[in-house]
């Protein structure tokens, strides 16, 4: 296996004309510190892109960046651009809750409103806008049943949302993100808090739901971004502490042929 250093040629990223999301330069602070250094990378369109390394390197932060969710935290600072389909999401005229209608987000924990129904979790985001009665209920059936929901849950939209099992509470949040029409889809663990056959749903959901958007997922599991990811990202720290991307590239070679000694040693288990 050859392996080299030179971060240029780690960086294996598709084409421009691929792209969905572009950043550029994009570096991340809280207050003084530096938590992901400059980072350039290319997300395509349509495509799953797995971003994985150690605890603590920053891959929440970078994920919650691309729908500026970081700067939500006391302290937090931006530097370089985030594009999507050419524009910067960070740029003065836009407004960030219509970017988030755009860029949606999925958390580690299934989080849904306990004190509403199945349907009133589904439709939450269009309330919030403004969205007409019908166009919340149309988007009801539509949103669960991309989320691969819908047969289970039919017969029971009235219930507390609490009244499902954990995956398919996970699988309700994730049909609330889509209930939006987002471009894309930001997943952070979105199955580390379920089982095996729990999991199973979510990463079959993932390869569907790729079809129709893009898809950006941070995982610990190294198995699981194998199986779902067309690109890989592999972020650790660099000798002051920031988070940094080591490698990127399609996932067959991360796994297969990395080019960074670092990113060998934690795919194989060695560091990490």
């Amino acid at each position: 296996m050859s392996i080299t250093t030179t971060a240029a040629s780690a960086i294996r990223m598709p084409p421009a004309s691929e792209a969905h999301l572009v950043l550029e330069g994009l570096t991340l602070r809280y207050g003084a510190r530096v938590a992901v250094a400059r980072t350039d990378l290319t997300i395509p369109r349509h495509r799953v892109t797995a971003i994985i390394g150690p605890s603590g390197v920053g891959k929440s932060t970078l994920l919650r960046a691309l729908n500026r969710l970081h700067e939500l935290v006391p302290g937090a600072g931006v530097e370089g651009r985030v594009l999507l389909d050419g524009d910067d999401i960070y740029g003065p005229e836009v407004d960030p809750i219509l970017l988030r209608r755009r860029v949606g987000m999925v958390f580690q924990q299934p989080n849904p409103l306990a004190t509403r129904s199945i349907a009133q979790n589904v439709t939450i985001g269009l309330e919030l806008v403004g969205a007409p009665r019908r166009e919340r209920m149309m988007a009801v059936e539509w949103a669960l049943r991309r989320a691969a929901l819908w047969d289970e849950v039919r017969d029971r939209l009235d219930q507390p949302a609490t009244s499902l099992s954990g995956g398919q509470q996970q699988r309700l949040c994730i049909a609330r993100a889509l209930a939006v029409r987002p471009e894309v889809i930001l997943m952070d663990e979105p199955a580390s808090a379920l089982d095996p056959i729990a999991t199973a749903r979510i990463e079959d959901l993932i390869a569907e739901l790729a079809r129709e958007f893009t898809i950006v997922i941070v995982t610990h599991n190294m198995q699981q971004a194998a199986r779902v990811a067309d690109f890989t990202v592999f972020m650790t720290q660099n000798e002051d502490g920031a988070g940094h991307v080591v490698e990127a590239g399609p996932t067959r070679e991360i796994f297969t042929a990395p080019r960074d000694r670092r990113t060998e040693d934690y795919i194989t288990g060695r560091v990490g």
